[in-house]
Order: structure tokens, then sequence, then C-alpha cells
């Protein structure tokens, strides 16, 4: 494997894999349109989506000008909030990369979502009318947050990962708890996952301790919101 030298966050050499070396461009392009396409800020809002409009009742008393509102709610605090906290810190240079490539840069943006995650989980437990799974969900990405900025003391754990375990989770979560069927989300839940987890290896510098250790962290947060919720 083709090795290069890069400097950490401690200013120290270390070695770290060249992003798709030996890996065809087309490849190469696949595994970062895959990368944003999953991006962390983009698979709660795809949950809640699923959720809405797919779920046969999870959201079936609400009106349709409700439903807009929910994910109107997701996308401020799960998408456009965290990207603009993230473009602030980098036009004001808190941070060195929009990538958060640096365990350094990662520590502030954590830390800001952590608020937002824990916003809309307060303001949608505090709604009587909201599904259970939603209020879950939004405490599990919270909490996987408050993992991830603890993780990230000691490697960069892939953020990627992260929110697939909390996606993965929370599918099998409803598919468990409920007597629909649920082996067609099971499966594109899965094979998400695994595309994406590929594209992380192909296009990123990390490694399989922190791609594993981001899934493990987003499922357990799944678990525990669950237990707690």
């Amino acid at each position: 494997m083709n090795t290069v030298l890069m400097m950490n966050s401690k200013n120290q050499l270390h070695k770290t894999k060249e992003q798709g070396a030996g890996t065809p461009a087309i490849i190469r392009l696949l595994a970062s349109f895959f990368s944003y396409l999953f991006h962390p800020v983009f698979i709660p809002l795809y949950i809640v989506g699923f959720m809405v409009y797919e779920h046969p009742y999870l959201f079936a008393g609400f009106a349709p000008k409700e439903k807009i509102l929910v994910v109107a709610q997701a996308f401020a605090m799960f998408t456009f909030f965290p990207l603009v906290t993230v473009l602030l810190l980098k036009a004001l240079k808190f941070i060195e990369s929009f990538h958060l490539a640096t365990q350094k840069d990662r520590i502030i943006p954590l830390v800001a979502c952590g608020v937002w995650y824990f916003w809309i989980w307060y303001v949608w437990r505090n709604l009587p009318d909201y599904p259970k799974p939603a209020v879950q969900l939004a405490m599990a990405v919270w909490i996987t947050a408050s993992l991830g900025l603890m993780a990230n003391i000691y490697m960069k754990i892939s953020l990627h990962a992260m929110s697939l375990g909390v996606m993965v989770a929370f599918i099998l979560l409803l598919a468990f708890s409920q007597p629909l069927n649920f082996g067609i989300y099971i499966s594109v839940s899965l094979l998400i996952a695994g595309i994406v987890c590929t594209s992380r290896f192909i296009v990123s510098d990390h490694s399989a301790k922190e791609l594993y250790g981001g899934l493990l962290v987003g499922v357990i947060s799944m678990l525990i919101a669950s237990w707690l919720g």
C-alpha cells in the first residue's frame, strides 16, 4: 500500500495511506460522490424523510403542511446549521479545512453540532404528537456527536461511519419492534453502509479501526437512545 508523510495536529510527521492510490479514477470519483451524497449532515434528514413519507403510519396523522414542517425542522438542525457552522469556522480561520481532516478541526464543529442536535431532540420530546422513533433518532444523533467528540481525543473516528451506524441500528430496531416487512429497508441500509464505508477507505486516510469504531459508536448511540426513550 502506498504511503505518504503528513503532519498531524501535534505537528509531528506520520505515515498515512495515499488517498485512492492505485485506484482507477472512475472508482475514486464514485467514492467521492457517495461520500458527499451520504454525508453525516444528510443521513438524519434522509431517515426523517423515510419516517414522514415512506413509513405507513408513524406520521400518518400529520397534514401535508405539518409533514413539510417536520422535514424543515430536521433540515435546519441536522443539515443547515451544522453546514453554516463549519463555513463560519473556516471563514474565521478556527479550522483549516471544510473536510475536518484533523482531530483538532473536529472539536468545535462537534461541540456546536451537539447544541443543534440537543435542541431538536428537546423540542421534539416536548411535542406530544411526535412519534417516539423520531424523538429517539434525535437523541441518538446527539449522543453520537457527544461520543464522537470523546473518541476524537484518541483517534480521528469516521463521522460518516458514525451516522451510518445510527441509520442501520435505527432501521433494525424499527424492524424488530413493528409488524411490517422491513426486508427491503434493511437491505438498502446495509448496502448504503457498505458502499459508503468502502468509499471512505478509498478517498480518505481513515484506518479500519476508525471506520469500524465509528459504526460501533453509531449503533451504541441508537441503542442507548432506544433504551432511554
